[in-house]
């Protein structure tokens, strides 16, 4: 008997770790698609991109599809819809396709006038931005990797000015530097030649260096607690049990002493 209840034990435990490093994977997926989403829209809005042309458009659908699945999964599986729908405006915003419901109803040309499409695109950003931070906000918490994600964009700009005034460079000539830099890429098309550019060279090397590995620190604990939350609900569901039981030995009692009187 107590070796099945082992067993039952062990499965619920592996059960449980399964699924909450599936919902972790899940969760920087997710994240990830609306990372990506964001990208495009901003790029779009600045006119780098036309998110209606291919192969933009496939990747933009694609995304919204897999948007529209993880909605309307979680609000059928929601035991309270009306909450559910007030609490997710900005996921309802992030799968709603403007575009293709103005081009539905042939408004395209009233729009364009008017300017009001890129109205409707900018509340789609601002749902791809709250679906992105509701997602990686967990993420990002651990080992404080948020403030050093802010620290490092500082010091990447504070770096970028730096070498352009040194080097007598474009600001965005400096900034695609900084980033080859901090990355540790390093193509080596631009180099810098005065001591404060290559100082901020060494500073960036640093950066890089702490970002990436702080980086792989955060990953590993994201996921080394998944072992340690089914730790915790395994306990939690002992407790449980052992409380019912305990309740069901006090009724049995209360029953042997109303017989015996």
């Amino acid at each position: 008997m107590f070796f099945k209840i082992k067993i039952i034990s062990k499965k619920i435990f592996w059960g449980a770790f399964i699924l909450n490093t599936f919902n972790k994977i899940y969760t920087i997926f997710i994240s990830l698609l609306a990372l990506i989403s964001v990208i495009m829209v901003v790029a779009d809005f600045s006119n780098t991109i036309n998110i209606n042309r291919v192969p933009y458009l496939w990747i933009d659908n694609s995304i919204l599809i897999i948007f529209t699945l993880d909605y309307f999964g979680h609000l059928f599986t929601s035991k309270n819809k009306i909450e559910f729908i007030k609490t997710h405006i900005f996921d309802l915003l992030a799968i709603i396709p403007f575009s293709t419901i103005f081009y539905f109803f042939r408004l395209s040309r009233i729009f364009r006038i008017v300017r009001i499409a890129r109205v409707f695109r900018f509340a789609r950003l601002i749902g791809l931005m709250g679906k992105l931070q509701k997602n990686s906000a967990k993420f990002l918490k651990h080992n404080g990797l948020i403030y050093l994600i802010y620290i490092s964009i500082v010091l990447l700009l504070i770096s970028s000015v730096l070498y352009a005034l040194a080097e007598s460079v474009p600001l965005s000539q400096a900034l695609w530097w900084a980033v080859a830099t901090a990355t540790t890429v390093g193509y080596g098309d631009i180099s810098p030649h005065t001591l404060i550019g290559k100082l901020a060279a060494v500073l960036l090397m640093f950066v890089g260096i702490g970002f990436i590995g702080m980086l792989t620190s955060s990953i590993t604990t994201y996921f080394t607690d998944t072992h340690e939350d089914s730790k915790y609900d395994q306990i939690i569901k002992k407790l449980e049990s052992l409380e019912r039981e305990n309740q069901e030995l006090s009724q049995q009692i209360r029953e042997l002493k109303k017989d015996h009187l």
